[in-house]
């Protein structure tokens, strides 16, 4: 939330953001949705091989200043593309709910949720190959306020990005070295800061 002379505004979106405190930035997506879409499948080819690399015994162990294990995150990662999927194929709202949905109790090792992530990346490439010509610029329904269909897009891609950042910082923790992980190329476009992990 920032808070401006007694008002306030909720900063899920950097638009509202923005707008709120009057600045000149300009806030519309940097890359279009065909270049954020071959971004995303590289993010993802990137974030199952890293998690195939992750050992299972570390899968319980907690984030760095989160009530998270590093299973959960991991999950989340592929977690965050089926919230976007269910609302571009089901014409639903975006939530929460759908968005921090846990993994399931059976998937209790990498191998398993890289081959769950797997399976997203294959239904979201089967989307685009559906949508890729169609316009990007309506709004979208999600339960921080209406944003259009091209931000909803971009705030996947680098959303995703910015965890599969930390699942490589957390192989380094427990002492594998990432294969391939994301490189400045990769990130290249997206709104993302040099920073890993909150700082608080």
């Amino acid at each position: 939330m920032v808070a401006r002379d007694g008002r306030f505004v909720f900063a899920q979106v950097i638009k509202d953001v923005v707008d709120f405190l009057e600045l000149p930035d300009d806030t519309a997506p940097e890359l279009s949705p065909a270049a954020l879409a071959a971004r995303l499948d590289r993010v993802l080819e990137t974030a199952v091989r890293l998690t195939r690399q992750m050992p299972d015994a570390r899968l319980e162990d907690l984030l760095p200043n989160r009530p998270r294990s590093w299973r959960v995150l991991m999950h989340h990662v592929f977690q965050i593309s089926i919230a976007y999927l269910d609302m571009e194929e089901h014409g639903s709202t975006l939530t929460y709910e759908t968005l921090t949905a846990p993994p399931p109790d059976d998937m209790r090792t990498s191998a398993a949720v890289a081959d769950h992530g797997e399976a997203v990346r294959g239904r979201f490439a089967a989307w685009w190959d559906r949508v890729a010509g169609e316009e990007f610029s309506g709004r979208v329904p999600t339960y921080f306020g209406g944003t259009t269909r091209h931000e909803m897009l971009e705030r996947t891609v680098w959303h995703t990005a910015q965890h599969v950042r930390q699942v490589a910082s957390l192989l380094e923790q427990a002492g594998v070295a990432p294969d391939r992980p994301l490189t400045t190329d990769d990130l290249q476009g997206l709104p993302l800061t040099d920073t890993v992990w909150d700082e608080d």
